[in-house]
This record gives structure tokens, C-alpha cells and sequence, in this order.
């Protein structure tokens, strides 16, 4: 990432304007296209907004950059005159079938990749000491690749699938067989296949509320109708299920039980039992992603739905980045055969298939030993990142901050006063170095947010829930 030179004689601003002035003269900001704000900006670059006002001051007095009223600060047309006409990228980008992510998620985004020294409570990764580092660098010195080694078949890696087989059966409770499985790059592919070739636009399905379902725009891209169950403590309330589906045609249920996210419940053993009823008795064919299920700091395992699904009427998803390593991106799907062949032609249209290295890598993993001890080991690490997320809210926040236990996962759902404005919050807590995802973004109601407390170092979460309170103070003293 650029940074200012500050030992050189040339002033950080017109270092600003030169980079600028280079990235619209190679193209990257086309004629007519919006720059980023001057906030923006200042934050990417650890500048002084004053500094980046100059810099536009000087690009502006150049003819470079102009700003119009409601619209921003643009590239200049006049730059057609003087190079050969472009078409309309920033058309291109605002038109498209397939939406842009919340603006909220955008910005955490942004502001994580500009700024890595963030303590992150928001990306619901592992961080680097829950990850088996040793263990797959060591199949990966051993693996011994050959040019004519591919994806043998579209469903995924053979070796991966079967050693997926395995796995399901022996900690997930699911028997299946690597026919019924397909290799996938994590839910969110698993979810957008199944949203593109399983359902049309305007068919309405079913998602708990809050849930990170909600967060997804490949759902309102694919032209689906949202209808929302609610979640409580004991998980998603299947009660008006079958007046939802009468009144609205579902035509397809998507759900998280297990350490759901974000609220971080586990759906309860009746409505477990319930929900399986109602979608047996009206045909209805359930989505159900579990990837945290292995998760449970009691030791006892929450298994998914999938494994008392008699009637075969529900599709299983997982993922190996957020128990393991979250740079392979390995995910899957458990389908019927008929379905599996549905989506693993749309797959194979889009890439061709998946790189074999990181499913040779997950394959071996899944099934060593140290797969074994690494779980055991995860449950006690997040368990541990967990408390110290709890114990340092209740000190700096008593009264205010209030939350379940999760029994496992990596999320904790709390409720702040109503009052707050979930967007100002935000950057409130990102000037002080931390970043979270608000409430809203998974259909939420005001005073809501989510902390994902498997991502900061120990040493970060004390100081990163520190400054998340101090941003709560400064907020709630504007009322």
C-alpha cells in the first residue's frame, strides 16, 4: 500500500496529487468518475484531511479534477479532449444485476483493508494462533505436484470428498457418501449456486432475523423475496412457519442453528424437532449452513440438522475456513445426487474448477491426527478470547452493554441503548482503532452489533473492547 514519502523535500501534498494525477492518466479513474472523499482518503493514507483538501486544491487548479454539488469530486471531462474517448466505466459499475455488499460492510471492509492495524472484531476470522500453521505447512513442503493432476471430476477433489465422508460421519452425525458431496470455495459460492440454479426471480424464501443471511446481497441480485423468521435465545421461532409459507409461497428455508451468526445462539432441542416437522409436512426444502458447529466449549457437539433429517429434504453446507485455515477456502455441499449435478455444471461454467493444491492440503489435514488435537485446541483458545471479550465489556460497560454466553462460535450479539446511531458508532470506533460490524446489517433492529472476538490477537481484545467503550460513551453523551 502507497505512503507518503515524509523525508522527501517534495510536501505530502503534491505527493498526494502526483499519485492521483498517475492513477487518472492510467485509467483507473476514468472521465466523469468519482474520487474518493476526502475522509476516505486521509484515513487510506494516515494524512491530515487539510492535507488531502490541498491535494485536490492542486488537481482542481490543474483542470484535473473538478467538484459539482451532490455529486462529489470528479475526473474532469476535459480529459477526453486530450486522450482517446473511454466508455462509461462508472455506468458499467452502478448498473449490473448483481448488487453491490451493504454500505455499512463496505466501509468496515475499506477501512480494514486500508488500515491493518485495526483490532478487528469484525471479520470473523481465525486469528493466527488458532490457525495450524506448522501442521499445513508441513503437507504442503510434501506435496509433490504434477502437471497433469486436475480436478478429476466437477464435484471436487476425490480424495478431499471421501476424506469429507469421513468427517461428516464421525463428528457431524451425517452419513454420506462423496457422491453427495461437492467441493466448493466456502458457503458464500455453496449459497450463490444455490440461489442461481435451484430458484428463480421472485420465488420468496424464508431466513432468520437477525441472521447473516440477511447481510447477503447475491439473494436480492438473484431477484428472491426475503421473508423474515425471528431468532431469539433458544434460535430461530419456526412457529409461524407454516403461516408464512401459506400466505407467501417459501419456496426455500435458509438457516444457521448451530452458534448461529451473529446472535450466537444454538437452536434448542423442541424447536429443533419442530422445525423438521413443519418442513417435512410442507415439502419444504431447507438450507442449512453449520460452520461452527464443531464449535461447543462444553465438549459435547451440536449436531446439525442434517443428521436427523429422515425425509432427505434439506441441503448441508460447511466450511473449513473458520474451524481451520481460513486461506484455503474449502467448502461443501451435501445434496441430493440429482442436485449436486445441477450445481456442479453452473460450477463448472464459472471456473472450470477449483485449484486441487488447496484441496490436497485439506484432504491431508482432515485426516491426520493433528485434525484431532487442533479442534480440541480451537474450543479451549475461543473459550478463553471469549471471556476476556466478556470480562472487559462488563468492566467498561456495566449497565450499558447487555448479551448472552455463547456455548461456542466466535460471535457475541450485543445490545447497546436504542439511542445510538449505529452508523456514527461506527466511525467513531474506527478513529479509535477498532472495527465491528453494526446490527442493521443483518436486519436488526436500532442498538445492535456484533463482535467476533476469534480474530484479534489475546493482547487486542482487552485494549480493542477499551476503545469500543470509550466510542459508546462519546456517543451516548450527543443525547
Amino acid at each position: 500500500m502507497w505512503k507518503p514519502n515524509r523525508q522527501s523535500n517534495r510536501p505530502v501534498y503534491l505527493q498526494i496529487a502526483d499519485l492521483l494525477g498517475e492513477k487518472i492518466a492510467q485509467g483507473e479513474y476514468p472521465p466523469g468518475s468519482k474520487l474518493p472523499s476526502e475522509r476516505k482518503l486521509a484515513e487510506q493514507y494516515k494524512v491530515n484531511r487539510s492535507t488531502v483538501v490541498l491535494a485536490y486544491s492542486e488537481l482542481r487548479s490543474q483542470g484535473v479534477i473538478e467538484t459539482r454539488p451532490g455529486s462529489g469530486t470528479l475526473v474532469s471531462p476535459f480529459r477526453q479532449r486530450s486522450m482517446p474517448p473511454t466508455p462509461s466505466w462508472q455506468a458499467y459499475a452502478d448498473s449490473g444485476n448483481f448488487l453491490p455488499n451493504l454500505p455499512l460492510l463496505r466501509r468496515v471492509r475499506e477501512a480494514l483493508e486500508h488500515d491493518p492495524g485495526l483490532i478487528d472484531f469484525a471479520s470473523g476470522k481465525l486469528s493466527l494462533e488458532l490457525v495450524p500453521t506448522d501442521e499445513i505447512n508441513r503437507i504442503i513442503s510434501e506435496y509433490r505436484y504434477s502437471p497433469h493432476e486436475g480436478p478429476d471430476l466437477p464435484q471436487g477433489y476425490l480424495p478431499l470428498r471421501q476424506a469429507l465422508a469421513e468427517f461428516l460421519a464421525r463428528y457431524r452425525g451425517i452419513q454420506t457418501t462423496p457422491d453427495s458431496i461437492m467441493v466448493t470455495s466456502g458457503s458464500q459460492q455453496s449459497l450463490h449456486l444455490i440461489t442461481q440454479c435451484l430458484l428463480s426471480p421472485g420465488d420468496a424464501i424464508g431466513v432468520e432475523s437477525p441472521s447473516f443471511f440477511r447481510s447477503l446481497s447475491m439473494f436480492q441480485s438473484a431477484g428472491l423475496r426475503l421473508f423474515r423468521l425471528p431468532v431469539d435465545d433458544e434460535g430461530i421461532c419456526p412457529d409461524s412457519l407454516r403461516t408464512l409459507h401459506r400466505k407467501h409461497r417459501i419456496k426455500m428455508l435458509f438457516i444457521n442453528p448451530n452458534f448461529q451468526n451473529p446472535t450466537g445462539t444454538l437452536l434448542s432441542r423442541e424447536r429443533r424437532k419442530l422445525l423438521l416437522e413443519t418442513a417435512s409436512e410442507l415439502r419444504l426444502p431447507v438450507v442449512e449452513d453449520d460452520p461452527l458447529g464443531l464449535t461447543g466449549y462444553n465438549g459435547e457437539q451440536a449436531f446439525p440438522l442434517k443428521s436427523e433429517d429422515t425425509a432427505s429434504g434439506m441441503l448441508y453446507t460447511g466450511s473449513f475456513s473458520r474451524i481451520a485455515a481460513p486461506g484455503l477456502h474449502i467448502g461443501w455441499i451435501v445434496a441430493p445426487k440429482s442436485i449436486l449435478s445441477r450445481l456442479a455444471d453452473a460450477r463448472r461454467q464459472m471456473d472450470l474448477g477449483f485449484s486441487i493444491i488447496p484441496q490436497h492440503i485439506a484432504a491431508e489435514f482432515m485426516s491426520s491426527p493433528a485434525f484431532v488435537s487442533h479442534l480440541e485446541l480451537l474450543r479451549q483458545r475461543l473459550l478463553y478470547k471469549r471471556n476476556l471479550t466478556i470480562s472487559a465489556l462488563e468492566r467498561e460497560l456495566p449497565g450499558i452493554v447487555s448479551f448472552n454466553k455463547p456455548e461456542g462460535g466466535i460471535y457475541l450479539w450485543c445490545k447497546l441503548p436504542g439511542e445510538i446511531n449505529e452508523s456514527r458508532l461506527l466511525e467513531a470506533a474506527l478513529q479509535r482503532g477498532i472495527a465491528f460490524v453494526p446490527g442493521g446489517v443483518y436486519g436488526a433492529e436500532s442498538g445492535y452489533l456484533r463482535l467476533a472476538y476469534s480474530r484479534p490477537p489475546d493482547q487486542d481484545i482487552v485494549p480493542g473492547v477499551t476503545g469500543l467503550a470509550d466510542a459508546v460513551r462519546a456517543e451516548l453523551q450527543k443525547y
